[in-house]
């Protein structure tokens, strides 16, 4: 295996197959000691949560799977804490797709003027491209379009694609009385056959999940959800 890419939760290895191999880490998104699943940065390193997340990981992409959506998992390894994946080009230098059922977070922040923390939201899609040094800006489909990173028409099934795949995880979620307030999702085109492909991971760093109006940690999810 050859190092590709080292990034701030995962190391990324190329296997051969146009497929890679994803080495999940201990490191969680945070500012100063405080886990933010929104951050730009490493905030801490806890025990576990590698594994943890995979375990989600591997759950919700077998799920979603399961139903007939397109996506670069190929399969998981708990004891190595590694997931094989189909290899993806990203759109432009990456994109985040947020889905939000409740303002809390940046949006929250951006809007708080307009809302109440823990308002209802009707599964609304938000876009940002990665870009640390900008802090993840948000996009709009027509300034995607203008620049040449995702057409409208990509943007189109990219927004009905995040909404189908949230409302899933959703309702797996609800099956253990936890409640999803906000999640983020990345989308790629497949190296192999240029398809749009549901892509990263899906774990309790990547939501917001609370629990009779409490906020469950990323740890406590998989504890509470998987048992």
């Amino acid at each position: 295996m050859n190092l590709k890419y080292q990034g701030k939760t995962k190391d990324v290895y190329s296997l051969s197959n146009n497929q890679v191999l994803l080495k999940f880490k201990d490191d969680v998104t945070g500012e100063n000691g405080v886990f933010d699943p929104g951050a730009n940065t490493v905030g801490l390193t806890i025990e576990g949560a590698g594994k943890s997340g995979l375990r989600m990981t591997k759950h919700f992409f077998e799920v979603i799977a399961s139903k007939g959506i397109a996506t670069h998992y190929v399969s998981a390894d708990l004891d190595e804490v590694s997931m094989v994946v189909k290899e993806a080009v990203t759109f432009g230098k990456g994109l985040e797709v947020i889905c939000r059922y409740r303002a809390v977070g940046s949006f929250l922040r951006r809007y708080g003027a307009y809302c109440q923390e823990g308002d209802k939201l009707d599964s609304l899609v938000e876009v940002t491209i990665k870009d640390d040094e900008r802090g993840d800006p948000t996009i709009s489909d027509d300034t995607l379009a203008m620049l040449g990173i995702l057409s409208k028409e990509e943007y189109a099934i990219l927004k009905e694609a995040t909404k189908t795949i949230c409302n899933i995880i959703k309702e797996e979620l609800a099956t253990k009385n936890l409640e999803l307030y906000d999640i983020k999702l990345e989308f790629g085109r497949d190296a192999a056959t240029n398809d749009i492909i549901l892509i990263d991971e899906i774990s309790g760093g990547n939501m917001r999940v609370y629990k009779d109006g409490q906020y469950i940690t990323p740890l406590e999810l998989e504890k509470a959800f998987l048992g």
